[in-house]
């Protein structure tokens, strides 16, 4: 699924459809490779995504009208890019939103700042 050295996988699962989300609404129209790199390019590489995780992640949030795909042809091949509907605009405001509240609350139950 990922390849984070510094955190466990029960840390980081149910974060994958937020951090998609949030890649496409920060850059827009991405394809799947891009969305990766992205995403070790903002951690400095301590989080990887892998295809095995990251395409059927697209295709959950294409199927529930969050995200469209729009295929170019380069050569002889094609490459799909996904882009936020309307409707994944709002999951993606109510996604951190969630994440963010969630955050709060463990600080405050933990007792760190």
């Amino acid at each position: 699924m990922y390849l984070c050295p510094m955190y466990s996988k029960e840390l980081l699962k149910g974060t994958l459809k937020t951090i998609i989300l949030k890649q496409l609404a920060d850059n827009g129209r991405m394809y799947g490779y891009e969305i990766t790199q992205k995403v070790k390019e903002l951690t400095d590489g301590q989080l990887e995504l892998r295809e095995g995780a990251l395409y059927p992640t697209l295709h959950k949030l294409e199927a529930d009208g969050l995200v469209v795909t729009d295929k170019i042809f380069i050569g002889k091949r094609v490459r799909k890019y996904y882009l936020l509907t309307p409707k994944g605009d709002e999951a993606t405001v109510s996604k951190i939103e969630e994440i963010t509240a969630f955050f709060g609350m463990m600080q405050g139950l933990l007792g760190v700042e």
